[in-house]
């Protein structure tokens, strides 16, 4: 009986984590900290045209320190995973025997009978020996690899994305009702932000909801209390 072999694309949610990540930290950030910001000057006293420079302030300062921090963070990821590969390109240039021995020993201690290990490695190397040592020796594989532009690039457009919406809440409510109004949309967006980023990593949404609603109410409320404790305008 000879089997036909069927080409069978497969997704997997670690396909997703570079740019979930960086959407996900984006966005939670860009709704918190600036609904948080609008909360503390108008707790503070502030009107219309200072609550909403305040939070114009907020969203681009915010953007551009998320697009940096998050280049910088993953850079650093990413020379670290260079210089490995450097490493491990010499060390199979140099000794070629040793690091063949050392990828069939990682197969063996997986389960593989030490000849069927050897035959592996010995496939496998000559097909793409640095590609094999990256994901079995070194843990480096395509689809998690560090790409800062990449994920500076999603931080700072979620930001901004997340920062919009309460920005925009606080210039169309009543002064009177701002406050209230930038709270209780940003935490429904928050939750919703929460749920649908844990059910994308494969996580219960309503945890994902409940943990980021939290911490939302708390920034909120006490970023609020201190605008109104100091009847200060920033």
């Amino acid at each position: 009986m000879v089997r036909s072999w069927r080409h069978h694309r497969e997704t997997h949610r670690t396909e997703r984590i570079g740019w979930l990540r960086a959407a996900v930290l984006g966005a939670n950030d860009g709704i918190l900290s600036t609904a948080s910001l609008l909360l503390g000057v108008a707790g503070g006293g502030g009107d219309r045209a200072a609550i909403l420079m305040a939070g114009v302030a907020g969203l681009v300062a915010g953007a551009m320190s998320m697009a940096a921090g998050e280049y910088v963070s993953v850079s650093s990821q990413s020379d670290t995973e260079e210089a490995d590969l450097a490493k491990e390109r010499h060390e199979l240039a140099t000794q070629h025997e040793a690091e063949h021995d050392e990828l069939a020993r990682i197969y063996q201690a997986r389960g593989l009978e030490r000849e069927l290990a050897t035959q592996v490695a010995t496939q496998l190397m000559a097909h793409d020996a640095l590609g094999a040592h990256a994901r079995d020796e070194l843990g480096i594989h395509d689809l998690t690899r560090a790409r800062p532009v990449q994920a500076a690039l999603y931080s700072a457009a979620s930001f901004a994305a997340g920062a919009l919406v309460p920005l925009g809440v606080a210039a169309i409510a009543p002064r009177v009702m701002v406050s209230g109004a930038v709270m209780a949309s940003s935490l429904v967006l928050l939750a919703v932000l929460g749920a649908v980023a844990a059910n994308a990593g494969g996580a219960p949404p309503a945890t994902g909801a409940a943990r980021v609603t939290f911490w939302g109410v708390v920034a909120m409320v006490v970023t609020y209390g201190i605008g109104a404790l100091f009847g200060t305008v920033v």
